[in-house]
């Protein structure tokens, strides 16, 4: 009998859930296995992180996010199944980390992402900022016949989306970089609705749309005291958690009128004295896009800023994923009466703006999958040539850029980077675009654009600043992290808006990467582009903004 029992025994499987009483030592630490997986994860974050090996920052960070889980998870999992404690032990750590991941959640919301996806967080039961805010009054004046007048024009202008010519340029102005001994003044500072649309700027007052609760606002404001002069507003709001909240578009000063798209393709155009509707169209309802198909084919909101051409106001206007889409529709800038459409591609996030190429005025536009060149007058396609793109994972936003007269450089991020196309018209008048470069790892300007300078092209590839020559493609030199920010030409200077609100000035020079000065302008997430009028610097964000007057020479 003892030795049936005997052999019993040693036939028997061991109880795994009471090793304990068995007398099998438990451990604490993870074999050597483990280790190594856990290990390799971590060598895996640091290769992604210091050597770029994806194509994007953005997907860095996701791989970064899911190994460093993933070697936490391992440790976790080993301890749990295979340590040897008691049951209960063993469930500790993997219960403290779910109580803990579910408690944090319950309490807190992912907000936003910045440009390159990692998260930020609020407190999940509050407000948006901009759900805080009052809605806008017009300001009382003791003298009511007095109206604000955007109708006089001036040198300072800057009267539109990316400046006077749509090339991020400031002309005729020498600014001072001793910001150590005269530092920039601010006139004012101040909150402001959500969105990331820009100031315009005419007169000595400042145009830009945000978000207020329920209601998308152009707001007029006097551009040296930040007081609201007036603002128009329309019922419509725009969110999401990559894309963020409000308006994106910049509006368009023009004679006295303002023209302003929502991200729900309301075109208006306003009066300038006061605010007051003169026209409107509803692109979506003009090209049968519904609410939900305008979601999806235009997934971060519409953000194409109206572009003025003679006497017509032009703008993307899309279509249906599906249907019929229109590259370009034109409205007359007076009446708003429709003129022409153009093109049959769907739109991006990027402008139109007027140029000559091979000594043709034409419209130039960046589409969801190709760029274009348009006849002004009718809207007929020229030419096209394709750069590949859709508009929820390989987004176009920077602007396409004429080069010399007859050649045209565009950029985007998403480890797509940089090319250069030479057009040409043959006598027959047949147009062609031919690459005459492409590099995947010059300029991959996600959210911003590029300024040319003496042959070089400036710009926030991945959210550092690179210089490459126009010409070749050749990167001169790659420098200063600053995020996805935006960047402004002036003089023989670069002025960089980073990604957290910071001001730098920066020479614009092919021979090295040489910051002259830098302060602090407004905090929080900056997306937005950059208004210069005169020596006075005009910045915004999703919550703040301000005004100050730059030293000059």
């Amino acid at each position: 009998m003892a030795a049936d029992r005997l052999i019993q025994d040693r036939l028997s499987p061991p109880d795994n859930s009471n090793q304990q009483s068995q007398g099998k030592t438990p451990h604490i630490f993870p074999p050597f296995e483990v280790w190594g997986i856990a290990l390799f994860a971590v060598i895996a974050i640091f290769l992604i992180r210091e050597a770029n090996l994806t194509a994007d920052h953005a997907n860095d960070n996701i791989l970064t996010w899911a190994l460093g889980f993933f070697a936490l998870m391992t440790v976790v999992f080993w301890f749990t199944l295979y340590s040897g404690y008691s049951l209960f032990v063993r469930l500790i750590p993997l219960g403290v980390l779910s109580v803990s991941i579910a408690v944090f959640f319950i309490f807190y919301r992912i907000d936003h992402v910045s440009g390159e996806l990692v998260p930020v967080f609020a407190r999940r039961f509050s407000a948006n900022p901009d759900q805080l805010l009052p809605q806008l009054q017009r300001q009382s004046r003791n003298d009511e016949t007095r109206r604000i007048d955007l109708a006089t024009r001036s040198d300072h202008d800057f009267p539109q989306f990316l400046g006077p010519e749509r090339q991020a340029v400031v002309p005729g102005l020498r600014l001072s970089p001793a910001w150590a001994t005269t530092a920039p003044r601010q006139l004012w500072k101040k909150p402001i609705g959500a969105g990331w649309s820009a100031f315009s700027a005419v007169n000595g007052y400042a145009v830009t749309m945000e978000q207020r609760g329920p209601l998308e606002l152009v707001v007029c404001y006097d551009l040296k005291t930040g007081v609201a002069q007036w603002s128009h507003a329309t019922a419509a709001r725009y969110q999401n958690k990559l894309g963020g909240i409000g308006p994106r578009s910049t509006p368009t000063i023009h004679q006295g009128k303002v023209y302003s798209l929502g991200v729900t393709g309301q075109l208006l155009c306003l009066d300038g004295a006061d605010g007051k509707l003169l026209w409107k169209r509803d692109l979506r309802k003009e090209f049968g896009i519904s609410p939900e198909e305008d979601k999806q084919a235009i997934y971060y909101g519409r953000s194409n800023s109206p572009l003025i051409v003679e006497n017509t106001v032009v703008i993307p206007a899309g279509g249906p994923p599906a249907g019929n889409q229109s590259s370009l529709v034109a409205y007359d800038k007076d009446p708003g009466e429709e003129v022409w459409r153009g093109g049959s591609s769907q739109i991006s996030y990027s402008s139109p703006s007027l140029v000559t190429l091979c000594g043709v005025r034409q419209i130039l536009i960046v589409n969801q999958d190709n760029v274009a060149g348009h006849d002004p007058t009718t809207g007929k396609e020229l030419w096209q040539h394709e750069w590949a793109g859709d508009n929820f994972a390989n987004a176009s936003a920077s602007q396409a850029v004429a080069v010399d007269g007859d050649r045209v450089f565009v950029s985007k991020g998403y480890g797509v980077g940089a090319m250069l196309l030479q057009i040409s018209n043959s006598p027959d008048s047949e147009w062609n675009a031919e690459i005459l470069w492409s590099k995947h790892n010059a300029l991959r300007t996600k959210f911003t654009n590029i300024v040319i300078k003496d042959d070089c092209a400036y710009g926030l590839s991945d959210g550092i600043l690179q210089c490459v020559d126009i010409d070749t493609g050749k990167i001169h030199w790659k420098r200063g992290r600053y995020g996805h920010g935006q960047i402004l030409l002036v003089g023989d200077l670069i002025l960089i808006l980073s990604e957290k609100g910071n001001l730098h000035l920066v020479e614009a020079a092919s021979e090295k990467h040489h910051e002259l000065a830098k302060f602090p302008a407004i905090e929080g997430k900056t997306w937005n582009n950059i208004c210069l009028y005169g020596p006075y610097l005009l910045v915004r964000n999703s919550q703040q903004a301000a005004c100050y007057e730059l030293p000059t020479e």
